[in-house]
């Protein structure tokens, strides 16, 4: 894990940046609202908006970034009222959080956008509970989200807008279905489920931080979709939070909320969670946990009661995200696994078709975007084999077998991108064999979704050049998975 973390590839220091910036614009945003004039619960309101701000918006395009940034608001502030006006009514108070939580993972199904609002809108509700707000204190809450979320958008859009000269990436929609049949919805039903059950034993472990449990359980949906995804974040967001607050312990406690060094740690803090985020969820939660240590230590509250206590609800949202997506609308493993790899395997054939297109000379054929696209399906499909490939998974002829068709993928994605690599040369489009080969992939792909057996063309190989050796080297992999995908088991990859 720490290889992973610290050795891992960062093309374009793009993460490096990403870290940055958040450091610059939550500092900005916290900066302004002590000008401002705020109380510490304003100010630190300010710097967890901006913190979101700039963490959850992910749309595809600056300009929709942007639009969804300038929403955050209008999401935030009338659950931030809600939070205020039934701070003293505590069943309406919960009826309103589960139906915040049932709202905010089910407006998944709309993008990006939808679940960075969903995200906002969640998260208000917690701070307001994290902070004990008031009516009394909504004018200077209203102002402080507002002026840290103008900081953000400032830096992100202004200062520092990176992603202006990068290709928009490529965000694969989730498998969708209808009714029932939707992960959006059945996850929305299970995060409500697992969240009622969060809060009830929650407030019976603590009458005042029963939140961390509802918090637990809704983190862990996010960026799940499967049964085994959401198990295996919650075993990697308890590590985490049994890490940092080991880290507590030794870092925040002996700081005893001094303004100044509990500043200097908090922007470190917020470089980890943004830095280690894409690479390691147990990672992120392990900066997370060490931040929420640091602002209790300026709330002066900060102790080892309190640090056993959040791991204790820590437990509890686990166990309750755990419950629900094993006995609630279940959506299994294999299931979301068959629904990537397809989805990958049909991407290798649109690399191919674009790619001959672009042997036999068509201005318009471009196989680039859809390279960036297969990476960005193949980031799906790791997530989703996860739990297959995870070390306490007991089934290791699952695993073994997960595993093997994780390598192949990868070859194939290899082979793809030295293959676009050679046919960007135009000398290579002269070769004719070269299109014939891009062919015989679509039909290897299409034989291989269709459950139908593969041959393997080798004619002519010694004397290849590069660009018939990547294709050959493409034919053999799909070849090879069709073993793995068609073994029977338990509980299939794809087509078994």
């Amino acid at each position: 894990m720490l290889k992973r973390v610290f050795m891992a590839p960062d093309p374009g220091r793009t993460r490096l940046r990403f870290a940055a910036r958040a450091v610059l614009g939550i500092a900005l945003a916290v900066a302004l609202c002590g000008l401002a004039g705020h109380s510490l619960t304003g100010t630190v309101t300010g710097g967890l908006a901006a913190l979101l701000a700039l963490f959850t918006v992910t749309d595809a395009t600056v300009r929709g970034q942007a639009v969804t940034t300038a929403l955050l608001p209008a999401v935030g502030l009338p659950v931030l009222t809600a939070a205020a006006e039934l701070h003293d009514h505590p069943v309406a108070r919960d009826l309103t959080f589960l139906a915040v939580v049932g709202a905010g993972v089910y407006a998944r199904r709309w993008g990006p956008r939808g679940h960075s609002l969903g995200v906002f809108a969640f998260m208000t509700f917690f701070v307001a509970q994290f902070l004990h707000a008031t009516t009394d204190q909504l004018p200077q809450l209203y102002a402080a989200v507002l002026l840290s979320v103008l900081a953000a958008a400032a830096v992100r859009f202004g200062l520092w807008c990176y992603e202006r000269r990068l290709p928009p990436p490529a965000v694969p929609a989730p498998p969708g279905g209808t009714g029932l049949a939707r992960v959006t919805t059945r996850q929305a039903v299970q995060a409500t489920a697992g969240a009622g059950f969060a809060l009830v034993v929650g407030q019976l472990v603590s009458g005042q931080r029963w939140y961390w449990a509802v918090g637990a359980t809704w983190w862990i949906f996010v960026n799940t979709t499967s049964r085994g995804e959401t198990l295996v974040r919650g075993f990697r967001r308890l590590l985490g939070t049994v890490i940092g607050i080991g880290l507590g312990l030794l870092v925040a406690m002996p700081v005893h909320g001094d303004p100044a060094v509990t500043a200097a740690l908090a922007a470190v803090c917020v470089f980890g969670i943004f830095y280690t985020a894409a690479l390691s969820y147990t990672w992120m939660m392990l900066w997370v946990t060490l931040l929420a240590g640091l602002l209790y230590g300026l709330l002066g509250v900060l102790g080892p009661d309190l640090l056993a206590l959040r791991l204790a609800e820590t437990g509890v949202g686990a166990l309750g995200a755990a419950l629900a997506v094993i006995l609630v609308l279940p959506v299994t493993t294999h299931s979301i696994t068959d629904a990537w790899i397809r989805r990958a395997l049909r991407c290798v054939h649109a690399c191919a078709v674009e790619t001959a297109r672009r042997l036999a000379g068509a201005a318009d054929a471009d196989p680039a975007p859809r390279v960036a696209e297969l990476e960005q399906l193949l980031a799906r499909v790791r997530l989703s084999v996860a739990p297959l490939v995870h070390p306490l998974n007991p089934m290791l002829g699952r695993k073994r077998r997960a595993r093997h068709v994780l390598d192949l993928l990868d070859d194939c994605a290899r082979e793809i991108r030295g293959l676009v690599a050679v046919a960007a040369d135009p000398e290579a489009s002269h070769d004719t064999r070269l299109a014939t080969a891009c062919r015989r992939v679509e039909a290897a792909v299409e034989a291989l979704t269709e459950g139908r057996d593969i041959a393997v063309h080798t004619d002519g190989l010694p004397d290849a050049g590069p660009a018939l050796a990547h294709v050959h080297g493409l034919e053999r992999a799909l070849t090879e998975l069709a073993r793995p995908l068609r073994t029977p088991s338990g509980s299939p990859l794809v087509g078994a």
